[in-house]
């Protein structure tokens, strides 16, 4: 009996379950080695090599209070501006997709707004809202407020008609019908928005601060690019990477307890 079970759980069959995690470090070692052998055809002004940039970043690390100031100063950013766009379009949401005329209505002009570039957004907000947080946090929150109000209306509008039906039949309210139907059926396709518009935030956080700033992960892209420092670029395109890959992870992980039915499945 315990040999058939070694079997079943044996070495073998552990990495034919568990393949795809184990390509993520031979993936990352790979990209390594030809960054570091395609660095040797170029200047370290043009391409600095993976051992370059570790060095410069260390020299960051070394000043820990430097380098997490610029940091956490783009997490608050990306992290408030996102917080403030989806509070407002959730409930926005919520309310055109019951509203289908009104969606209709204004539908042109959201369109037309998401169309404008936040590198051309950006420089306006700062120059309305000064060179402080303010205007960080209203470029993330402008860039990541349409995913998640297009993937909610989306969502709520992919509820199950025969089961409101029922749910109306049977006697129940609105918001027993929106908290035990809509809520639940929409949260795969919002979801989806929220991860987006997580990783999005980063991005107009750091335009927000090219556009004008004195600290961030943008502020630092813009002193190296002054300065030629091309190590130093890498060293914040990372930072901003590691930024971004911590938000869409922390909205899978929350996907991931808040439907319990996809998790067994």
């Amino acid at each position: 009996m315990k040999k058939n079970i070694y079997k079943k759980t044996g070495f073998k069959e552990i990495i034919n379950r568990n393949y795809e995690y184990l390509l993520l470090p031979v993936g990352l070692l790979a990209f390594l080695v030809f960054w570091h052998i395609l660095s040797g055809f170029y200047d370290s002004f043009i391409l600095p090599s993976p051992v370059t940039v570790w060095e410069r970043g260390r020299e960051f690390f070394d000043r820990p209070s430097l380098f997490f100031r610029h940091f956490f100063t783009t997490l608050i950013e990306a992290g408030g501006g996102f917080l403030l766009g989806a509070t407002i379009a959730l409930p926005v949401s919520y309310f055109l997709a019951k509203h289908p005329v009104t969606e209709r209505l204004f539908t042109p002009y959201i369109v037309g707004i998401q169309a404008i570039p936040i590198v051309a957004l950006a420089p306006l907000l700062v120059i309305w809202f000064g060179f402080g947080i303010t205007s960080k946090l209203l470029v993330a929150s402008l860039i990541s407020f349409f995913p998640v109000l297009t993937t909610g209306i989306v969502g709520l509008r992919s509820t199950n008609r025969r089961l409101r039906e029922l749910m109306q039949i049977m006697g129940a309210t609105k918001r027993e019908i929106f908290l035990k139907l809509e809520f639940p059926s929409a949260l795969p396709v919002l979801f989806s928005g929220l991860k987006l518009g997580g990783t999005l935030s980063v991005i107009g956080a750091v335009v927000g601060e090219i556009a004008g700033a004195g600290k961030g992960l943008g502020y630092m892209v813009n002193f190296a690019r002054g300065s030629f420092d091309t190590p130093l670029l890498f060293v914040a395109i990372i930072a901003l990477a590691i930024l971004g890959i911590g938000f869409y992870l922390l909205f899978a992980l929350a996907e991931y307890w808040a439907m319990p039915w996809k998790r067994k499945r």
